[in-house]
């Protein structure tokens, strides 16, 4: 089951060597190598457009600094909201 996009990727083809090691960290899969090769000769990961969460194992597993900037979506306005307090406090406050 896919999960829930939260997030978007951007990969500098300048920067990417191609190795290919965010590919195979990326938990959704939504990163794959290009079949162009980049003005270096190497194919560069590219973002697939869709699926990505956020996790940043592709950033963090990148050899190259700066090659891979991952984005977090905003967070919703109905997650954003006060979270109530556990029902133990309510009947509590409602026994006082």
């Amino acid at each position: 089951m896919p999960s829930q996009p939260r997030g978007t990727v951007t990969i500098d083809p300048e920067e990417c060597k191609g190795c290919g090691l965010c590919v195979e960290s990326c938990p959704p899969k939504c990163l794959h190598l290009s079949r162009e090769l980049s003005k270096y000769g190497v194919h560069p990961a590219v973002y697939t457009g869709e699926g990505c969460t956020a996790c940043g194992a592709c950033f963090y597993c990148c050899p190259e600094p700066g090659a891979i900037t991952v984005w977090r979506l905003a967070t919703p306005a109905w997650k954003a909201q006060a979270v109530p307090p556990p029902a133990e406090e309510v009947s509590h406050a409602a026994a006082v």
